[in-house]
């Protein structure tokens, strides 16, 4: 059996579950409501508050889908209740991020700046720290979307590795290679 999909979730007094007739799983909390398609082979069952998926044989890919759709929920439950955030840090001289009317505006060492529109569920804030660094927290309810939106706004201009400029992610390592040494 499936280590991941074989875990119950708990779900807290404050988040509701509804299962409709064609699997469609509903998750509803105080952030916010999320809902998935969940494979029809699976079975999902609401017991002693909590969410259980199990699946009909031990196939191959219904052990897949088992896990895949556990975390799914797993995910959900988490997000409309607490929610999820991602943090990101522009370094460099000259590099800015400012929000305005809910669009970021960034200046990454390019002749323009650059403006990114978050999509519907994601919210976007800036805090500029002391010296060099400025934080964007990216925060919704959907994992997968916060996590993209955070890799977007890191792809407009990677950490380079001679002087680390850049957008990463708050803790990322960012390898250093050596530059050019003066010719005597």
């Amino acid at each position: 059996m499936s280590r991941i999909g074989k875990m119950p979730i708990p779900v807290g007094d404050n988040v509701k579950v509804n299962i409709a007739a064609n699997n469609v799983v509903t998750v509803s909390g105080p952030k916010g409501e999320l809902s998935v398609q969940v494979d029809p082979d699976l079975t999902v069952e609401v017991r002693d508050g909590e969410l259980v998926v199990s699946r009909p044989t031990d196939q191959k890919r219904h052990k897949a889908m088992h896990g895949l759709y556990r975390s799914l929920l797993n995910n959900m439950v988490a997000g409309v209740s607490e929610g999820f955030r991602r943090r990101l840090e522009v370094i460099g001289v000259g590099y800015r991020a400012q929000v305005e009317n809910g669009v970021l505006e960034l200046a990454l060492g390019y002749s323009h700046p650059i403006y990114f529109l978050p999509p519907e569920g994601i919210t976007i804030s800036v805090e500029s720290g002391r010296g060099k660094k400025t934080i964007i927290t990216v925060e919704g309810i959907d994992k997968q979307l916060v996590g993209q939106v955070a890799a977007k706004i890191r792809e407009l201009r990677p950490p380079e590795p001679y002087k680390g400029k850049g957008v990463r992610y708050v803790g990322e390592y960012v390898r250093r290679k050596a530059g050019k040494t003066a010719a005597r």
